[in-house]
């Protein structure tokens, strides 16, 4: 007896082989069979004809780690056919953990990566020390497959207290480092992440703990990750976001080599205007596999847009010179940035080299105004800044200012997308074909209220069949299916095949997309997001259970931890 059937549904089995028209059982969470026709009894059934059967999509790059405690159905992931996710990304997770560091993990964790402090403080239990135990606590209670990272940063933390910001480990304390990565790989971690980003300040306001971290120290961490089965790297340097150095390229390959382990990276920005990054980002791919490494660089298919404020903290911030105007108090901040003279260094910063790939919002002209306050800003949302500034006869940057003042900087802003023109559509169908670059960086479960990644795999679909065409449906399932759970080595599972987990989602060719971005208040403490409705999704179903019909989550939590070992194969990076 079947537990369930989806009957004449043009099935994309996630390898990139044609479409096939087939029915597909469902018995006791795995697929039982794939055929012309199944006549086996089944409890429950349903007719597919018209519809799409592929596997359950696997978002590569995630930070649901917090919010599956109170939200365990992932949204808007799970809405959009998401039924795996890689999570401890960036270095930074929450666990292991000493009781006494759970308040600086929150604070740390709000302003890095952008989720509500109230919802962290009253979301999740934290009664967890070893990485174990956070698995532990997760077990049994999500709806979708989740992995996790151990974070370089809760390591430094809890081996070397409030030294692990600006200190270097005695070789005692970095021995009891690598034992922790290994007592949590042995419990099921997926491997080690870490970030020597710029961008990445704690709590306080100081480099993260993983940002003082020598390379002798990443590759002692590296070598004890190729110690554990099915284990991974993910890792981020300052030049992720714009071009790599070449110490961060050795030092990409070097750890890679040390493990024996794929490592990937976000996030490839792929711009017609910038033609040299891409082939320069792709050197520590190249450079990786002569030294026996595999360096992976992970790309969103879609522009996924990103509100900014001068009122709160937000990638403007990250531009060189702009952050120490941008933390003055707000009637201070207002008088300087009416300063002309203040604002033309702002831009001249912002227009330097130094900027990096913050120099994509320094034409505050074609900033697009959101939100609104005040009766002076009545009638701007929707509103180019350009036009407005035409109209009022000033520069666009002195217009932003005079708008945003009247809102006392509440307004909130849409940069519009540099590279969204065909050039560069173009050269991102040629990269994504690369063997060493792979569709995802969501940053799902961060950056909440700024930006909602997670539906770009709905988008994607969607664009591939009635938009932009950039790649055959049969290639693009694959790519959010097969690609990366290969990657990660994921047991049965990225495929709609015989014997694997029934991680499945159906839906409408004529109608998959995501809707526009709202912002909702669901969190713990009423705190914002950004949330997507899908389009189109009929079902999505979590190890043989529906998880989702029509876009509204069922309640059941099918969902499994997914551990390293049991659960992943080492990939090998020859």
């Amino acid at each position: 007896m079947l537990d369930h059937v989806i009957k004449g549904a043009s099935v994309i089995d996630g390898t990139g082989a044609p479409a096939h028209t087939a029915d597909v059982g469902i018995r006791d969470g795995r697929i039982a069979v794939v055929a012309p026709s199944v006549t086996e009894p089944s409890r429950s059934g349903e007719d597919g004809a018209g519809l799409v059967l592929a596997p359950g999509f696997v978002d590569p790059h995630t930070h649901y780690d917090a919010q599956l405690f109170w939200d365990p159905y992932a949204t808007p992931s799970l809405n959009h056919g998401v039924t795996t996710v890689a999570g401890g990304n960036c270095g930074f997770t929450l666990a292991p953990l000493k009781p006494e560091d759970a308040d600086y993990t929150r604070r740390m964790m709000s302003k890095v990566e952008g989720m509500s402090l109230v919802a962290l403080e009253e979301g999740a239990p934290w009664t967890w020390r070893g990485f174990g135990e956070y698995l532990d606590a997760l077990e049994g209670r999500i709806a979708v497959n989740a992995g996790f990272m151990v974070g370089h940063c809760a390591l430094r933390r809890y081996v070397m207290g409030e030294d692990a910001v600006g200190g270097r480990p005695s070789a005692e304390q970095l021995d009891a480092m690598v034992g922790l990565l290994h007592e949590a790989m042995a419990a099921g971690a997926w491997g080690f992440s870490t970030t020597q980003s710029s961008t990445h300040s704690d709590g306080d306001g100081r480099p993260v703990a993983s940002r003082h971290a020598d390379p002798a120290e990443l590759l002692a961490l590296s070598r004890a990750v190729g110690e554990h089965e099915g284990t991974q790297i993910e890792a981020i340097v300052a030049g992720c976001l714009d071009r790599f150095s070449d110490a961060e390229i050795e030092l990409f390959a070097e750890m890679s080599a040390a493990a024996g382990r794929p490592l990937n990276w976000n996030v490839l920005t792929i711009d017609a205007a910038v033609p040299e990054r891409v082939p320069r980002q792709l050197l520590a791919s190249e450079r990786a596999r002569k030294a026996g490494g595999r360096v992976v660089a992970l790309t969103m298919p879609i522009l996924t847009p990103m509100n900014m404020s001068l009122g709160t903290f937000c990638a403007l911030n990250l531009i060189p010179g702009w952050g120490p105007v941008l933390a003055l108090p707000v009637p201070e901040r207002i008088d300087r940035l009416r300063d002309p003279a203040v604002r033309a260094e702002l831009l001249e910063r912002a227009a330097s080299k130094e900027a990096g790939v913050f120099r994509r919002l320094a034409d505050l002209g074609r900033y697009v105004i959101g939100d609104t306050y005040s009766e002076a800003n009545r009638g701007l949302t929707g509103r180019v800044v350009r036009d407005i500034a035409a109209e009022r006869g000033q520069d666009p940057f002195a217009c932003l200012v005079d708008i945003c003042a009247a809102d006392d900087l509440r307004t909130v802003l849409w940069p519009m997308p540099p590279d969204n023109d065909p050039a560069s559509w173009e050269l991102r169908a040629r990269t994504w074909q690369h063997e060493d670059v792979l569709l995802g960086g969501s940053d799902a479960g961060a950056h909440l209220d700024r930006m909602c990644g997670a539906p770009y795999t709905t988008r994607f679909l969607g664009d591939c069949l009635r938009g932009r065409k950039l790649v055959g449906l049969e290639q693009a399932v694959r790519m959010l299916t097969d690609a990366p759970a290969r990657l990660f080595g994921l047991r049965e599972r990225g495929q709609v095949r015989e014997g694997f987990h029934a991680d499945l989602v159906l839906f409408d060719p004529e109608r998959i997309d995501a809707a526009p971005a709202t912002l909702v208040h669901d969190l713990p403490g009423d705190s914002p997001r950004l949330d997507s409705k899908a389009l189109g999704i009929r079902a999505v179903w979590v190890n043989g259970v529906e998880a989702i019909r029509d876009d509204r989550v069922t309640g059941a939590v099918p969902g499994r931890v997914l551990r390293s070992g049991r659960d992943t194969r080492t990939v090998s990076t020859r």
